[in-house]
């Protein structure tokens, strides 16, 4: 038999023997109770007092308009509520008019701007208007919006901002919302800070945000500063807020009333998360939940929780506060850096070192209100010439970066700057401490060896391999513990305990503890052959017992940081190393040194002989560091001797006109030369001591760039995703293919983000606009000729395939994720690049002459051909990392 929905679609059923009840047979005995109780004599009684108007000339008793009934209605319901009377107003409910004319702006400003009225129905207006402290009603988004920190001129000069102006009204503000200073504060700072590229106007509103806090609300400084670095912890601590987009599409649905199309159309015109929070919130004119104020420390709180939520039933607690957080925004703009701070990606340029200069400058200028250490008066400050003030703002940025790059945590540093503020004391305070990671140093790039030898004439470097391994630094204390991190300060203990019981083994007599730092390469065993990164990235990242560990490593060590509890950082390069050839235990296969040879400028022949034999085994290039602090006199003397014996050099290619123009230009040093001032502070510069989280000339990265290689991919671009900061308006990257000329298809070979223009990303969205119904260059959905298995995330739009491209790019390299000539060199896996830069359109091409899958894997055979057999192997090569 039919269900009754069949039944009645086909209209030939037959109605039920029952009787059909009204609503009154149901409702039959509340209205008796009513009766007995007098309650609808009043009733009638209560609409005839209201509803009585008579009228002067004819003495008829017209009807109401909506909107007098309505606000005769809203006067009676004030009256109850001052009596105390709340009985009676049960009975205003029980016939009300069916809809009252209201002024549209009470009920959406922005879609009814332009008329004059609007028919609003008489349940929502009577959810609108006050009635008992306990009744649900529809509440105002934005009535409530923190006007006080909307106003405050944080963009001005920190000279003349004076926080003590706006402090004691944003005091009596934020005391109605528990005293601690409101997230409406910090959306004002980022609202202005997004506004703006200069870099000088960014630090002046970090400023004089922090300025203002810190004399205002001390306790918010912490979590302010990390709600404004896009964090809440340091790397080295496990504190992720693990939320995908599906959280925050869920919450924008629920609180903002979208569907999953509303939402789509929003993300695909403005693609940043915090754009289409800004604009779902913008249309969202009232709520029946009144928002909660949202506070600095109550926004960082709530991101804790949901780091910290574990376990069953975390997912779910993890929505609710997603959706309370935004449902408790002010504001679409308040909205839009919620959910940029969920998304981990707040977009308003104020990264670490920003943030740092920041700080140095707020606590010159401000101090906590019980704080008593030395602050500068902006008046005087005001008075000096730049050069003096930029020597005034050095100093203390020195401070505050060398704390930080030493101890890289901000819930150390801030709470000593409240205490102490910017002083020498603050180094030893915040200094270098064991299992507790410090910033890496970071080499300058340089373009070639002719480049290198520009910048360091007259000077003994070291010349190291560069390879393709994951760079550690490994913490010993004097009981045995070990930690092992990153070059991003990420805990990787737990993913080599094959190298955490090795180091008692390492540790020579006379160690008790120690930071070295080296590089992890993966290796056989039983040959000595060092394998790819990819093989290395192969190995699990957590809970990796040693009886497991299918993949064995090598840690080649180069530098030496601190030994029985004394820093080594302002040591010579050539100390620390030396120390750490000594005092350790060299392990073949386990545990050595990187492969290395000791040069002058003058060497260079030498350096390109070691420079090809590092780029024959693969590895990236080499590193140059300069291994003393002071030049060597004597080789400016060699060097301009050579020059004077040296005959004029033809046209030369140009590593060797670059070197020649380096000859040329140096001069011995003498005593009195007009040259020996700069000579003299440009080699000051470059000292061989360790200097956490800087990028130095006194370490040069030599890398093979992409003209090393000569080849060049013919590729069709097939995809694009939706780009982020910058590039969210943009696809970016792109996705690329390679030609089967066996099967037809296209196969995924890499994604491209390099070497574009903002005028090409511009015209390349046009062509490939998927809004546009009518655009041809588009396709719907993934094609079937197009092979490509998803695992580096689906595009957002598909491309007709119709160009080629010319990319360069550094390897070849086999991938997991990529279907390029799966089956020509592996059965598994496909062929990718290594940093793929686009170089120009083929117009001469069509996709028929586009690379295909054979010549790719021809150009990795031969590239690995390239590379020394086995038994030439050494302790020394290393495989590419795909990027």
């Amino acid at each position: 038999m039919g269900s009754p929905a069949k039944r009645r679609k086909k209209n030939d059923h037959n109605g039920s023997t029952q009787p059909v009840r009204s609503l009154d047979y149901f409702f039959a005995k509340q209205k008796e109770d009513a009766a007995a109780k007098g309650l609808t004599a009043m009733k009638q009684e209560e609409k005839d007092r209201i509803t009585e108007n008579v009228d002067v000339k004819g003495g008829d008793k017209p009807e109401l308009t909506d909107e007098e009934l309505a606000r005769q209605l809203q006067e009676e319901w004030n009256k109850e509520d001052q009596n105390g009377d709340a009985e009676s107003s049960k009975d205003l409910y029980d016939d009300p008019p069916k809809a009252f004319i209201v002024d549209p702006a009470v009920l959406n400003p922005e879609d009814n701007a332009h008329t004059d009225s609007a028919i609003a129905p008489v349940e929502t207006l009577i959810a609108m208007l006050p009635k008992k402290n306990n009744t649900l009603s529809l509440q105002s988004t934005s009535a409530e919006e923190d006007a006080i920190s909307a106003n405050i001129p944080f963009d001005q000069s920190p000279l003349e901002f004076d926080p003590s102006k706006h402090v004691p009204d944003l005091q009596k503000h934020w005391a109605l919302e528990g005293g601690h200073a409101s997230y409406a504060l910090l959306t004002r700072c980022f609202v202005l800070v997004n506004s703006t590229t200069s870099r000088i106007k960014i630090v002046d509103t970090l400023v004089n945000l922090l300025r203002t806090i810190i004399e205002g609300d001390p306790e918010s400084l912490l979590p302010a500063v990390w709600l404004a670095t896009n964090s809440i912890s340091p790397p080295y601590i496990d504190l992720e807020l693990g939320l995908g987009g599906s959280a925050i599409s869920k919450a924008l649905k629920k609180v903002c009333g979208l569907d999953n199309a509303g939402l789509k159309t929003l993300h695909n015109k403005y693609g940043d998360p915090g754009d289409v929070a800004f604009e779902a919130k913008k249309r969202q004119s009232f709520t029946l939940r009144k928002p909660k104020p949202l506070t600095i420390k109550s926004v960082f709180d709530s991101l804790v929780k949901i780091a910290s939520s574990k376990g069953h039933g975390s997912v779910e607690a993890k929505q609710r506060i997603v959706e309370r957080l935004i449902q408790d925004a002010r504001g679409a703009e308040e909205s839009r850096y919620i959910v940029r701070t969920l998304v981990q990606h707040l977009r308003i340029g104020a990264v670490k070192t920003t943030m740092l200069i920041a700080l140095s400058r707020a606590f010159l200028l401000s101090r906590p209100p019980n704080a008593d250490f030395e602050n500068r008066d902006p008046k005087s400050l005001a008075k000096l010439k730049k050069e003096e003030l930029t020597e005034v703002w050095s100093k203390n940025e020195e401070i505050v970066k060398a704390c930080f790059a030493r101890r890289p945590n901000y819930n150390d540093l801030i709470p000593t700057l409240l205490d102490i503020g910017v002083c020498s004391e603050l180094l030893l305070r915040c200094g270098l401490s064991l299992h507790i990671p410090l910033r890496p140093m970071l080499g300058s790039i340089t373009r070639d060896l002719g480049d290198m030898i520009t910048k360091l004439p007259g000077r003994h470097f070291a010349c190291e391999y560069k390879y393709d391994g994951q760079r550690a630094q490994v913490h010993c204390d004097e009981r045995g513990k070990v930690t092992i991190f990153s070059r991003h300060l990420e805990v990787m203990t737990d993913k080599y305990p094959d190298l955490v019981s090795l180091v008692p083994k390492i540790r020579g007599e006379g160690v008790s503890s120690f930071i070295l730092e080296g590089e992890v390469v993966a290796i056989d065993r039983e040959s000595g052959e060092l394998k790819t990164f990819q093989t290395l990235a192969n190995r699990a990242r957590k809970d990796v017992l040693i009886g497991s560990v299918k993949i064995d490593v090598c840690l080649f060590s180069f530098d030496l940081m601190y030994l029985n509890g004394e820093e080594l950082l302002g040591r010579p390069f050539r100390e620390r190393r030396e120390l750490l050839k000594s005092l350790f235990v060299e392990i073949p296969q386990h545990f050595t040194w990187v492969n290395s040879i000791d040069a002058t400028s003058m060497d260079v022949e030498a350096i390109q002989t070691f420079f090809k034999s590092a780029t024959d085994i693969k590895c990236e290039g080499i590193m140059v560091k300069v291994l003393d602090n002071a030049p060597t006199p004597e080789l400016q003397y060699e060097l301009d001797a050579t020059m004077d014996d040296q005959p004029p050099e033809p046209s030369t290619p140009k590593k060797k006109a670059k070197l020649s123009k380096v000859k040329s230009k140096a001069k011995p040093i003498t005593e009195g030369s007009k040259d020996e001032p700069k000579l003299s502070g440009r080699r000051k510069a470059l000292l061989s001591t360790y200097e956490p989280d800087k990028r130095l000339d006194s370490w040069l990265k030599v890398k093979k760039d992409y003209n090393t290689s000569a080849e060049t991919l013919d590729l069709i671009p097939i995809g694009g995703f939706h780009g982020s900061g910058r590039k969210s308006k943009w696809w970016s990257p792109i996705l690329l293919a390679v030609r089967n000329a066996e099967t037809g298809s296209l196969e995924a070979v890499t994604k491209c983000m390099s070497g574009f223009t903002d005028a090409f990303y511009k015209a390349n969205r046009e062509k490939y606009e998927k809004d546009d119904p009518e655009n041809s260059n588009v396709l719907a959905s993934k094609p079937h000729y197009v092979d490509y298995n998803g695992g580096g995330g689906w595009p957002a739009v598909w491309f007709e395939p119709q160009e080629v491209w010319e990319i360069a790019f550094a390897d070849i390299t086999l991938s997991p994720t990529y279907t390029a000539a799966v089956g020509l060199i592996s059965e598994e896996r496909g062929l990718s690049t290594r940093f793929p830069r686009f170089l120009k359109i083929r117009e001469d091409k069509g996709i028929d002459e586009a690379t295909e899958a054979a010549d790719l894997a021809a150009l990795y055979r031969k590239q690995e051909a390239r590379a020394p057999k086995n038994e030439e192997k050494g302790d020394d090569e290393m495989g590419m990392e795909i990027e």
